[in-house]
């Protein structure tokens, strides 16, 4: 996917809002899964993003996603984003991103996705990486649930001594 960022996607400096680069992630990442799925997907998280360098007014901004790993119902979509000057002709690597899409049916249903099949050694990559970073979203969200869970200890408020 392919935007030209003009000043009404830019704060005051003249650089690209963060919120209005996720948005464009967010969809470049949807048809990815989309494609996949073929079947409707709704974005389940929104993993890790890195902002690396600015993005300004009269770049092209460049989108390239792809499916790193398809698990039974969620995929995992990898986003890659440039900026291209095009009166100097020059290619910045200006953010990276990681998404979970979860297909569903027009009732809003989970519905299993099609096994993915990586053939280059970066797609094996992509596909290995994957798996780590759900065991890490999963490890994470159990922690989250235990810490809900936990009862609230006293003895870390101060006594109001001074």
């Amino acid at each position: 996917m392919t935007e030209i960022i003009l000043p009404n996607d830019t704060n005051t400096l003249g650089n690209m809002l963060g919120g209005r680069l996720m948005h464009f992630i967010d969809l470049v990442g949807a048809m990815a899964a989309y494609r996949h799925s073929r079947t409707h997907v709704v974005t389940a998280s929104m993993d890790h993003i890195d902002f690396i360098q600015p993005v300004h007014v009269g770049d092209l901004l460049n989108l390239k996603s792809s499916v790193n790993r398809a698990f039974s119902t969620s995929m995992e979509v990898g986003v890659k984003v440039w900026a291209e000057d095009t009166q100097a002709g020059v290619y910045r690597h200006v953010a990276s991103a990681y998404l979970v899409f979860v297909a569903i049916d027009k009732d809003g249903n989970r519905v299993r996705v099609p096994e993915l099949t990586p053939e280059t050694p970066d797609e094996q990559r992509r596909y290995e990486d994957a798996q780590r970073r759900r065991e890490h979203r999963e490890a994470e969200s159990e922690r989250r649930k235990l810490a809900k869970l936990a009862p609230v200890g006293l003895g870390s408020i101060p006594s109001g001594k001074a």
